[in-house]
């Protein structure tokens, strides 16, 4: 394609949708102790779990403007003419910004989208550059592309406990030691790029039935896409993928899969996520 599309592994892509569409995945580096690891390939969810768990302190760091302009290089030595490098949100991480900072040295024309989301929140508009791209779309055509879909889409997400946001600054102290003292489990969602809490309940059912509610207002009558992630709940996941197929009344694709090891150190091991796409690109 003419185009290249980039992104980081915070998107949690299906692999076999990133390889239809050549789309290059840029890890973010997971810090365990004092060992570095690449999201997505060299440690799995299952162990930051493991970490968190016996109280190892997890952190994650952004991908090197380097490692960007390498794969901006590789694009051009393969024949891209332009490159749309689409990554989480600027809120949330400084990934956006080493993209940055290495297109102003690219040999081609980069393009970065900042999707103000995480997760399938941004796999989605990934999704819908990829599609943009794989038309023979100008990069400004498929940046917008992207743009629209991450414009368009709403994500919630429940967590068993604040505390791990919290500790790693994703989320005000205040809400994060507000949501410990009343034991309550909380209902987040991504606004204006960061993330916030919108509801507490006292249940995980209520939590999960609530998340459900949210995504199907969320969808209304449009053509949608969906998105459950989940970490160490697959269940859970299930669950309300089974419910959703029951009550969106328009649904054009389901994705479902565990997030991986560098979102999971921020949000802890039981987090349950919904994303409700518009489905005019993705898939």
């Amino acid at each position: 394609m003419p185009v290249a599309v980039v992104t980081d592994s915070t998107a949690y892509l299906p692999p076999d949708e990133a390889s239809r569409y050549g789309i290059t995945v840029v890890p973010v580096t997971v810090v365990v102790g004092d060992r570095e690891f690449l999201d997505g390939s060299q440690i799995s969810a299952q162990a930051v779990s493991s970490a968190l768990r016996v109280s190892s302190k997890v952190t994650t760091s952004r991908p090197s403007p380097e490692r960007f302009a390498g794969v901006y290089e590789a694009a051009a030595a393969g024949g891209a003419t332009g490159v749309v490098s689409v990554h989480l949100s600027g809120a949330m991480s400084g990934t956006v910004d080493a993209a940055r900072l290495a297109a102003q040295s690219a040999p081609v024309p980069v393009e970065i989208v900042d999707s103000r989301s995480v997760g399938m929140g941004l796999g989605f508009a990934v999704l819908a550059a990829a599609v943009s791209a794989s038309l023979g779309e100008s990069p400004f055509s498929v940046a917008s592309a992207a743009r629209r879909c991450a414009g368009g889409t709403f994500s919630f997400f429940y967590v068993d406990s604040l505390d791990h946001l919290r500790r790693s600054g994703r989320i005000g102290v205040a809400a994060g030691l507000l949501g410990s003292a009343l034991s309550v489990k909380p209902l987040l969602h991504v606004s204006g790029g960061a993330v916030s809490v919108l509801e507490k309940v006292r249940t995980s059912s209520r939590a999960l039935s609530r998340l459900e509610d949210l995504a199907v207002v969320a969808a209304g009558d449009e053509v949608v896409n969906l998105g459950v992630q989940h970490m160490g709940a697959a269940e859970r996941a299930a669950g309300l993928v089974e419910r959703l197929r029951g009550r969106v009344p328009k649904v054009a694709e389901v994705w479902v899969g565990e997030i991986g090891a560098a979102i999971g150190a921020h949000t802890g091991p039981g987090v349950v996520g919904v994303t409700v796409s518009p489905s005019g690109g993705a898939g």
